[in-house]
């Protein structure tokens, strides 16, 4: 399984450190190995251990059969919703740690995802309303 994570600072770096720390674990539950393929930021990273994962544009993201999940790390509502909008649109599962585009698009985004017949996560950016939002969005 090939994923792609979208920001690469503190959250995103970290989601990409966890992946590869718990490689095996991870293979063993989800009963392949997950490897993160691409990290889409604006900025290079020199001598990261990461750097040959580093994109620029998010369309190598979208038009790429082998990426099955994107992680959006990225925060804010724009470039976000426009970026994971197109995710969904193009058959790929996401999952988001972001408030602001989960009170602003939520709805549909999960709306688009329903349609393109993927998930669209987002319990990390709504923590204590986890108990309410699942039994909503059924």
């Amino acid at each position: 399984m090939k994923i792609a994570v979208m920001g690469y600072g503190t959250i995103g770096s970290g989601v990409a450190e966890v992946l590869r720390i718990n490689r095996e674990r991870i293979a063993q539950r989800a009963g392949e190995p997950v490897d993160v393929k691409y990290i889409l930021d604006l900025r290079d990273f020199p001598g990261d251990e990461m750097e040959g994962c580093i994109i620029h544009d998010y369309r190598t993201i979208v038009e790429d059969p082998e990426i099955g999940i994107v992680v959006e790390t990225m925060g804010g509502v724009e470039p976000a919703y426009s970026f994971v909008k197109a995710m969904l649109e193009a058959g790929k599962q996401v999952t988001t740690s972001n408030k602001n585009l989960v009170a602003a698009k939520g709805a549909e985004l999960i709306q688009i995802a329903r349609e393109h017949g993927v998930n669209f996560q987002f319990e990390a950016s709504v923590g204590g309303g986890i108990p309410i939002i699942r039994p909503l969005n059924k």
